[in-house]
């Protein structure tokens, strides 16, 4: 503290030291880089350690912006070993080509090695394809002319029956079989028609799934067996509708024309070589990753993406689930599962059903051993649903994940972000310094230079925000560049 002198107020020092001559104002020392190392490393450097700002428990992301400290964060660590968090889950966000998915990828090696696996159920880019390859990780890729997934396929369930001994427990296996195979035709049917199944035809439909599977061998039924069983009208279809007489079998055909009329159109219109058909690759998560690569499908062709989401999601999910079951009854290890929805807006937009499933995820992440990664370009995306419902739960997704990553953004996009989680003035204007536009000379040296990538806030809570810097490394690039085509050109 500065003295008193002849009654004039003490000096007190500023950030640079005193002011005036000699002071600090004229000449200041920057503050020294800070470096994290054990206490075992940095025991003989007393009195200059102090205690590190960020847990080091998780995928080691990059620099922090200030200190240089190594910022280390994945959903799984923080949840699972350090419990920082309240459910596996994070929330990532900035402008295109900023770094999102690179981040991602550097999680996904991190858990790779701790014995997570991750699953990218829809890489529609595809941005984790081959870096999923370079680990011996298993790729399948769905679309016009590739592999075929059978939406009616519940896989692992069948082997969880067959290793089920317990009668109550079977039937109970038996009902959820049936379940998940409604679900999926039922989002896929909504596809096809633009509007949701009256509940007259989703019971008929159900009717006509628990028939095939009270029959069922060892192959999967398939949506023309469900088409062909509601024409049939056998007694325990007809039984679930106000037609079961012999003598109401026209009033029974009438009732269910729609119906029909729209399983034929999914069967044979632009969707039946996606939906229609035994599951040519069968996705297994017996390997290091998984990736489903729908690259392959135009991204103008909506209503197939959708379908491809679909099956995908439901073939994936299935596979978890029926994981768990079989570690719950004691008949496999218990294995955590890390789940990445990138270009979310997209999956979102088709609208039909992925609202309700992307919501179902957020809630039960914690209960189902899995961690998920929700990546888009910005929360308005929540907002762009024609659905009412459909916004005001999507409006959830964001708030329930226990970690946000902000990469570039714009004031209004700011904003936006604020109604979920609390910026103070210095972590807006860091994030808004990112979004600044590089000069026009940039990219001169045939190197794109955009001033925020890979930078980003990590925040939790109402804690001050964790500001960084992801510097990916050569092969991080290689296995991850989506502007191949043009390098090649």
């Amino acid at each position: 503290m500065g003295k008193t002198t002849g009654g004039r107020p003490p000096r007190r020092p500023t950030r640079y030291g005193f002011a005036g001559p000699g002071g600090g104002k004229v000449s200041w020392v920057e503050a020294p880089t800070e470096y994290r190392g054990t206490s075992v490393q940095v025991c003989g450097l007393w009195p200059y350690g102090t205690g590190a700002a960020t847990p080091t428990i998780g995928a080691p992301l990059g620099r922090h912006r200030y200190t240089n400290a190594t910022v280390c964060f994945d959903p799984i660590s923080w949840y699972e070993r350090a419990r920082l968090i309240n459910n596996p889950s994070v929330w990532i966000q900035s402008e295109p080509a900023m770094g999102k998915s690179t981040a991602v990828r550097r999680m996904l090696l991190s858990l790779v090695a701790q014995g997570v696996t991750p699953l990218i159920l829809g890489d529609l880019k595809p941005d984790y394809a081959e870096l999923v390859a370079a680990l011996g990780g298993r790729v399948v890729r769905v679309g016009p002319g590739l592999h075929r997934l059978n939406p009616l396929d519940v896989g692992p369930w069948r082997q969880v029956l067959a290793r089920v001994t317990d009668t109550q427990e079977a039937e109970r296996l038996r009902a959820e079989v049936v379940d998940r195979r409604l679900n999926a035709a039922a989002v896929l049917l909504t596809l096809m028609r633009g509007g949701p199944l009256e509940s007259g035809e989703l019971t008929v439909v159900s009717a006509a799934l628990r028939y095939l599977a009270d029959r069922e061998t060892d192959t999967q039924p398939l949506l023309s067996d469900v088409l062909a069983v509601i024409e049939d009208a056998p007694a325990e279809v007809r039984w679930v509708t106000l037609w079961y007489a012999d003598a109401d079998l026209p009033r029974y055909r009438e009732e269910t024309e729609n119906l029909r009329r729209a399983l034929r159109a999914l069967i044979h219109g632009p969707l039946g070589t996606m939906v229609e058909g035994q599951t040519t690759a069968p996705i297994d998560l017996d390997t290091t990753a998984l990736c489903v690569d729908i690259s392959n499908i135009s991204e103008t062709n909506h209503q197939l993406t959708a379908a491809a989401l679909v099956t995908t999601w439901a073939a994936g999910f299935g596979q978890v689930e029926a994981a768990h079951r079989l570690s719950d009854l004691g008949l496999a290890s218990p294995r955590t599962f890390f789940l990445v929805l990138d270009e979310m807006w997209r999956a979102l937009r088709v609208g039909h059903g992925m609202v309700d499933r992307i919501d179902a995820l957020t809630r039960l992440n914690r209960s189902k051993g899995t961690g998920t990664a929700f990546i888009t370009h910005s929360l308005a995306d929540l907002e762009a649903l024609p659905d009412p419902e459909d916004r005001a739960k999507a409006r959830g997704f964001a708030d329930r994940c226990a970690v946000m990553m902000i990469g570039a953004c714009s004031d209004q996009e700011l904003d936006a972000v604020s109604r979920v989680r609390q910026l103070s003035q210095a972590e807006r204007r860091e994030v808004l310094s990112w979004a600044a536009p590089p000069s026009w000379s940039a990219g001169a040296d045939g190197e794109e230079v955009l001033i925020g990538r890979g930078n980003f806030l990590i925040k939790v809570g109402n804690r001050p925000g964790i500001p960084l810097h992801l510097e990916p490394t050569e092969i991080e690039k290689q296995l991850g560049n989506t502007d191949a085509r043009w390098q090649r050109t």
